[in-house]
């Protein structure tokens, strides 16, 4: 089984599997180090466009995406040859992770911008708004959010209120993407436009399915994900759609000139 292992294929696994186990075991920061920050977190660095892609934040994270880099890269890897394969393989994550920053970075702003405007004049009102546009409740919060609509002038509840909020803009912004996903969510792309019709069989439920309709549900997945993101998803679903355009443009592009 894994002497039918491509090169490029093989030595990103080994790659990512090494860098997980030196972040397990040696207690390295990596995710601290090369994950993909807010653009204008301090702790951003451009360097992290291309780190990000070879770290994982544990085991599931990394097993889901080595498991498709080990099923589906292979197959691509062969029809491209080992350079190409290698370019898209960047590309896809590159791509991935910019199209995620473009997002964040408005989203994050987004958040930065009802947080100076809370400041200025806090209120109970614009509290609850505050948290319900861009966190989520729990009991903490509500216990707060009730207190503070209870007691409006008073001044340790209007503190600790701003001192929450400037808290959630901070998390925000120093929340870092990691994951192979973006090129991963690529790769299948690029398998279904390819290999269309190939047959693969899902694990949950057991059925059989072709590669163009397996693409096709796992994107609008991903669209769905995105449209209604719930409380709490940590999920960087607009970087497997980006992964997934980015990939699509690339294949379309190959094939007018004849790489298939």
């Amino acid at each position: 089984m894994f002497g039918n292992l491509t090169p490029v294929v093989k030595n990103l696994l080994l790659l990512n599997i090494v860098l997980a186990l030196v972040q397990g075991f040696f207690n390295i920061d990596l995710i601290g180090i090369g994950g993909l920050r807010y653009i204008h977190a301090e702790t951003f660095r451009p360097y992290q466009f291309f780190t990000y892609m070879f770290i994982h934040a544990g085991f599931g994270h990394i097993f889901g995406n080595m498991l498709a880099l080990f099923i589906f890269g292979p197959w691509l890897e062969r029809t491209w040859g080992a350079q190409r394969f290698l370019i898209f393989y960047l590309i896809t994550g590159l791509g991935a992770g910019v199209l995620y920053s473009g997002i964040n970075y408005f989203e994050t702003r987004k958040v930065q911008n009802d947080a100076m405007y809370y400041q200025v004049d806090p209120n109970p009102e614009k509290f609850n708004k505050f948290i319900i546009d861009h966190w989520y409740l729990n009991n903490d919060l509500e216990r707060m959010i009730d207190q503070y609509a209870a007691n409006p002038d008073n001044p340790q509840l209007e503190e600790e209120s701003t001192y929450i909020v400037e808290k959630i803009y901070e998390q925000k912004a120093n929340i870092p993407m990691v994951g192979a996903s973006g090129a991963v969510f690529g790769i299948l792309m690029a398998f279904g436009m390819l290999f269309p019709n190939t047959t693969l069989m899902l694990l949950i439920p057991p059925i059989p399915i072709k590669a163009k309709y397996f693409v096709l549900l796992y994107g609008a997945y991903e669209l769905y994900s995105v449209i209604n993101q719930a409380p709490g998803d940590n999920v960087a679903h607009f970087a497997h759609l980006g992964g997934m355009l980015f990939a699509f443009i690339l294949v379309r592009s190959w094939s007018k000139k004849g790489y298939h």
